[in-house]
């Protein structure tokens, strides 16, 4: 749930901290100028230093003015203007602050702070000094020694390819917390690597990570948006090799994925699009390039449950850090709810105490941007009930930053500015993980529900800042017309098997992937019965399912036939299952017979009686009551999630390959047993209730 954030000043531990003041002014013993700045102060932290002061009466805006000086305080360049403050930079308008990030690391300065009133100047601060913190890491010590290729240049270049492999493997060699694995290749054959960290060494399974509760960065999309994977790059550095208490405890309580370039082949041509020219961030639902694939199946994998995602932003008069959550109306409403909490009730609060313009996607002018395309990663993480949010990094100073004609100054800024908002991630991640985890398991089952309608295209509203700010443009409302809701969603789309597994030509060179590769890649259930394929919708990704496979569909893989449930209200005596049966809002009194090779696919639904399935092709249960014992086995597919089961439940024998059964947030009043399946039963992170002993497989759910 949403709530008002405390506007407390809570620096890292890790980053070092100083505060630095002026020596005691010639007139320190007399008043201060009429509207002159006062009780200036400058917190240095990692790659930028928080100005504050207390506000003048009156003030339109404020002068920041930074000089560079050496160590008896003398000036050795010419001072000059850095930053302009106005009132829409942050919530808290009566504690102004500046994040001054565009400097070198290391280096001495004298800055001073001047209101404006209209365009009146008024009389400047007395000034404060100080040495701003170095490079985060001692120069001596194995591990922090390392530098990325844009620090060792001062921002001149960008980190190389090469370099980044080199950097990477030289973390995954020196610190037991980092393991880096390949999630896959690009066109061109570059490696997709992913750093995984944990303490006091990362879970060594996939499933393993699961468990973790873990958040994801995706850090360089975009090939010509280079600065938050520099962030990243950083910022692994830090985690692994940290002694810092807050760093050792972050690590101890999740895992972090840092993926720094998904999009080799764009960073290394300094393209937007792959080798292909794709837009990957167009294309994480239909998922035709092999760099999409291998992040949605890292997703379905490893199951982060909250995810930042790292660009830049060509709008000069927007923020510094423009942040959005899934704005898809088919997302859960906790995974937008709590997404929004990370945005409002977190950064924004945070960034105005450190100095940061955080702010919705757009801000002042932003346009047609932040809609609500499921191909775009913010909304196809929500859509997979991912906490997560979009951040933008203002590619130019724009007015409030002066001084960025220097190119270095600029990335500089860009680049200290993410490594604070990922920081900030994983604070928050830390403080709030019951909060994201409670927000995902009520969107799991409310998704497997199957309730509401359908929208194919269509945003949830977001408000400009919150007050006292006085109203910028928010991203556009892009609301859904009448033609593209389905009031009545189907229980599941049913492809032939030409569609399921014929050739595509989506992909590069004319060569794609297979649907069911794709649906496989999502880790979507399906049941197949003889030369046909069913996709039910009482699975957690359902708000995602019809955009990909329903005729509505804006951007999607095929034309599924969308098949309606086959038995609902009341029916009274013994069922036998033969075929593909769907039940919803019904009430079966007697037991129910799930045949060889049929399928029973069931929400909302009573059966007062035992359920048997042998050898059956499927079996999915959500929202649904079995006032009976439960035996399901040599299945194909299975999954029940949000049921109640009055008596034994027993899992054995299944033959679900790779996909694992489903068995999450279900009471089980009796026994639960899970012997001899082809792969464990997972709980999806969702624990089960049951009041008799857990066996086998099924012992940790």
């Amino acid at each position: 749930m949403r709530r008002q954030r405390p506007t407390l000043i809570a620096v890292s531990t890790l980053i070092a901290v100083t505060l630095t003041t002026a020596a005691t002014p010639a007139n320190a013993h007399n008043a201060a100028p009429p509207d002159q700045v006062t009780a200036l102060t400058a917190h240095q932290a990692d790659g930028y230093t928080t100005l504050a002061w207390q506000p003048v009466d009156g003030a339109t805006d404020y002068q920041i003015e930074r000089t560079p000086v050496d160590a008896d305080n003398t000036p050795t360049g010419t001072p000059t203007i850095v930053g302009i403050w106005r009132p829409n930079r942050q919530i808290n308008q009566q504690a102004p602050t500046f994040a001054d990030a565009g400097y070198n690391p290391g280096d001495t300065f004298q800055w001073r702070v001047r209101a404006r009133t209209g365009t009146t100047e008024q009389p400047y601060s007395e000034p404060v000094t100080a040495t701003t913190t170095a490079p985060w890491g001692n120069p001596t010590t194995p591990g922090e020694h390392l530098r990325t290729g844009w620090e060792t240049t001062h921002a001149a270049q960008y980190t190389s390819d090469t370099d980044e492999y080199a950097y990477t493997a030289a973390i995954d060699a020196l610190s037991d917390r980092v393991r880096v694995v390949e999630l896959g290749r690009t066109v061109q054959n570059r490696p997709i690597n992913m750093l995984v960290i944990g303490h006091p060494t990362p879970a060594a399974t996939p499933q393993a990570v699961a468990a973790t509760a873990p958040v994801a960065i995706n850090c360089n999309v975009h090939g010509n948006e280079p600065g938050d994977r520099e962030a990243c790059l950083i910022m692994a550095r830090q985690l692994a090799f940290s002694t810092d208490p807050r760093i050792t405890d972050l690590l101890s309580h999740t895992t972090v994925l840092i993926v720094p370039t998904i999009n080799g082949d764009g960073r290394a041509n300094n393209t937007r699009g792959n080798s292909t020219g794709q837009d990957l961030n167009r294309d994480y639902s239909l998922i035709r390039q092999p760099e999409t694939t291998a992040y949605i199946t890292m997703v379905r994998d490893y199951r982060p449950v909250a995810g930042y995602d790292g660009h830049e932003f060509g709008n000069s008069r927007a923020g510094d850090l423009p942040m959005l959550p899934p704005r898809h109306q088919n997302v859960a409403q906790p995974i937008f709810d709590q997404s929004q909490d990370m945005i409002e009730g977190h950064m924004y609060a945070k960034g105005a105490e450190a100095g940061w313009w955080a702010c919705p996607y757009g801000c002042e002018g932003g346009g047609n941007v932040g809609l609500s395309e499921e191909t775009i990663l913010r909304n196809t993480l929500g859509l997979k009930n991912v906490t997560n949010s979009l951040l933008e990094l203002r590619s130019s100073g724009g007015q409030t930053r002066p001084d960025e004609g220097n190119t270095a100054n600029n990335r500089r800024r860009k680049t200290y500015s993410a490594l604070w908002t990922f920081h900030q991630f994983l604070d928050y991640h830390r403080a709030d993980r019951a909060d994201i985890l409670k927000a995902r398991s009520e969107a799991i089952e409310s998704q497997a529900a199957n309730t509401g309608r359908l929208v194919f295209r269509g945003s949830r509203p977001i408000p400009a800042h919150p007050a006292p700010h006085p109203g910028d443009s928010p991203p556009p409302l892009d609301a859904p017309p009448a033609d593209l809701i389905l009031d009545t969603p189907p229980c599941a789309y049913k492809l032939t098997d030409a569609q399921y597994n014929g050739a595509r030509t989506d992909g590069p060179g004319g060569i794609g992937t297979t649907v069911a590769q794709r649906i496989a890649a999502h880790g979507w259930k399906v049941i197949t019965i003889g030369d046909e394929h069913y996709v039910p919708l009482n699975q957690p990704e359902r708000g995602l399912i019809p955009l990909l496979l329903d005729g509505k569909g804006v951007e999607k893989l095929t034309d599924g036939e969308r098949v309606y449930p086959t038995l609902t209200g009341r029916r009274n005596g013994p069922l036998t299952v033969t075929g593909f049966t769907c039940a919803d809002d019904a009430t079966i009194n007697g037991p129910v017979t799930v045949r060889a090779g049929a399928a029973l696919v069931t929400t909302a639904t009573t059966i007062s009686g035992p359920l048997t399935a042998t050898s059956a092709a499927g079996i999915l249960l959500a929202d649904s009551t079995i006032n009976g014992p439960v035996r399901i086995a040599t299945t194909d597919t299975i999954s029940i999630i949000d049921a109640t089961i009055a008596g034994p439940a027993d899992l054995s024998g299944n033959t679900t390959g790779t996909d694992a059964p489903v068995l999450a947030g279900t009471t089980i009043r009796g026994p639960l047993n899970c012997t001899a399946n082809s792969a464990t039963p997972t709980n999806l992170g969702i624990a089960n209730t049951v009041h008799g002993p857990r066996t086998s497989q099924c012992a940790a759910l």
